[in-house]
């Protein structure tokens, strides 16, 4: 059996705020996935979709970067970065699957 482990990765945010990614521990995994569930009830709106992925991204960076919290998040983030703190944080690789709708 193959043990995959997951090196920790660094994402700087638009504010210059440097966060360590890695996946998230159990409780806010849990979380931010009842919230990445509710993607598929607003797949077609773009606007709602983003939406959904920024609460995912809230959630994770109470385990990076709390300092974060309270702060407009669509302010400090973009598009490329909100994908690779929700790959890092879940595993859920957005670009590949994105890609082929």
């Amino acid at each position: 059996m193959t043990t995959t482990i997951n090196e920790p990765k660094e994402i700087m945010l638009l504010d210059g705020t440097k966060i360590v990614a890695r996946p998230l521990k159990i409780s806010l995994l849990k979380q931010f996935m009842k919230t990445f569930d509710g993607i598929a009830d607003v797949a077609e709106d773009n606007e709602k979709s983003l939406d959904v992925l920024l609460k995912c991204v809230a959630i994770a960076l109470k385990q990076y970067a709390p300092e974060t919290e309270g702060k407009d998040l669509e302010e400090i983030l973009d598009l490329p970065t909100v994908y690779a703190i929700v790959e890092e944080a879940s595993g859920i690789k957005l670009g590949d699957s994105l890609l082929r709708a």
